[in-house]
């Protein structure tokens, strides 16, 4: 390796963190090189335990942020200039300078009142570079301009997260991939029971408190909210898109899918086709209700019901009106659809990720029954599907907002039906059928999104 000349002041970039562009200053007399960092919180389990902080790479431009993080290889007691002491974590990372690189060891600190975002000490520069104490900035320049670029975001390294699952449910099989996959990635995945979370609500800083303690900062959330607590759970949600944490799927979206005459209601404005759909708080005479769906049979449904339970198929009419008067009887709000005979008892489900379809697979109902869900005893295998098929679970899910949605379709003799769009859909049946990995698929939408985002466009000079 050449050893190259630096003077006082230089260009370098940090590109593991993220960092393309740095105006550092040269210290002889610092041992280890320091980033001034701000927000220093340390994550992930004991044994391997990691750093997450931010940096406002441009002096006197706070708007701009880049989060980073990075495995903790030491703690060190380091004396500033002043005589001050404190403890700083300290990190490795890869320096890059004049086309050549090499690993540095950086200790974190918060000095916002420092020109330059770095001091570059003796370890940085050993055996790599010849000091010129009298000049500035003999490497090539770079700019501070690619912070505004998209390319920036697109570049970026992947970091490790801090990712929160929302569920009461640690145990299941999703629960349980949406850990071991996020934590093969190097990412720290924490599973919160959503009920034991509450809220400080105010305009200056609003919070999520857990257990006595105050929530730390996400990078992400993965909601797996129940229909029983769906208007708790997505206060939570929306409790942290309050504070900015990127949520896989928005409160709105979660409200608006579950309730399913809120759903239907949302699927017939974009012109998505579904079975017809009728529904009354309290018809003076059921058959009104009944005509506006057609001929038996027809599928009664309580608004609320989930995994198939709550769902009736009534044969004739008499069945109807009987299951009808039932449901209102215990003053149960349903609705009234129906019945595609042509699917014969099979659905598709549609795993639609980032506005695509990811895997799909048919669902058959048990000998017997219409109901198609697994968690009864239904059969799934995997189905090749059309573009319109396509097109339609992307639409569905589209149109409540969602970045992951199951959405559950018939197939009619007049094109795809949509019969759901569940936000919290279940990874074990698909994952089996179709042999992918869905849950990785969600990760790389996951950190695509949490990558930094580049700045306002602002005409800089080169010396930023």
């Amino acid at each position: 390796m050449t050893k190259l000349t630096f003077g006082w002041e230089e260009w370098i970039a940090l590109p593991e963190l993220g960092l393309p562009a740095l105006k550092v200053k040269v210290d002889t007399g610092a041992r280890t090189s320091a980033l001034h960092a701000h927000d220093i919180e340390v994550f992930g389990p004991p044994s391997k335990p990691k750093v997450r902080f931010n940096i406002h790479p441009i002096p006197g431009r706070e708007d701009i942020t880049i989060t980073c993080s990075a495995p903790i290889i030491d703690r060190r007691e380091v004396t500033s200039s002043n005589g001050e002491s404190e403890q700083r974590f300290v990190i490795s990372t890869m320096l890059e300078v004049g086309g050549q690189s090499w690993p540095i060891d950086v200790t974190l600190t918060n000095r916002a009142g420092m020109a330059s975002r770095m001091l570059l000490g003796r370890q940085a520069l050993n055996e790599h570079i010849n000091i010129t104490a009298t000049s500035r900035r003999l490497q090539p320049d770079l700019s501070y301009d690619v912070y505004h670029s998209p390319t920036v975001r697109r570049t970026a390294p992947q970091r490790a997260l801090r990712i929160a699952v929302m569920s009461r449910e640690p145990g299941t099989y999703s629960t349980r991939r949406l850990v071991e996959v996020g934590e093969a990635r190097g990412h720290t995945v924490e599973v919160i029971d959503t009920t034991r979370c509450y809220m400080a609500i105010n305009a200056l800083a609003p919070e999520v408190h857990y257990d006595g303690k105050r929530l730390p900062r996400y990078d992400a959330v993965i909601p797996r909210i129940g229909a029983s607590i769906t208007p708790y759970g997505t206060a939570v949600v929306r409790q942290f898109e309050t504070i900015g944490t990127y949520s896989v799927n928005g409160s709105a979206g979660i409200t608006a899918s579950r309730d399913k005459l809120h759903a239907h209601q949302v699927l017939a404005s974009k012109k998505i086709g579904m079975p017809t759909t009728a529904f009354a708080a309290s018809p003076k005479d059921t058959s009104n209700l009944m005509a506006l769906v057609g001929t038996a049979p027809l599928i009664v449904k309580l608004l609320e019901s989930t995994q198939g339970k709550g769902v009736v198929l009534a044969e004739t009419k008499k069945a109807a009106e009987s299951v009808i008067d039932a449901f209102r009887g215990l003053k149960a709000n349903f609705l009234v659809q129906d019945f595609v005979k042509e699917a014969a008892g099979e659905d598709i489900r549609c795993l639609v990720i980032a506005g695509k379809v990811v895997a799909s697979m048919k669902r058959k109902g048990a000998d017997g029954d219409f109901r198609s869900n697994l968690h009864r005893g239904g059969t799934a295998e995997v189905v090749r599907i059309s573009k319109l098929e396509r097109d339609t679970a992307v639409r569905a899910a589209r149109s409540f907002g969602l970045g992951m949605a199951g959405v559950d379709l018939l197939r009619s003799d007049s094109g795809p039906k949509v019969l759901e769009v569940n936000s919290s859909p279940g990874f074990e049946g698909i994952e089996k059928a179709t042999g992918k990995d869905i849950v990785g698929k969600l990760y790389d939408e996951i950190e695509a999104r949490v990558k930094p985002q580049p700045g306002r466009k602002r005409k800089t000079t080169s010396d930023g």
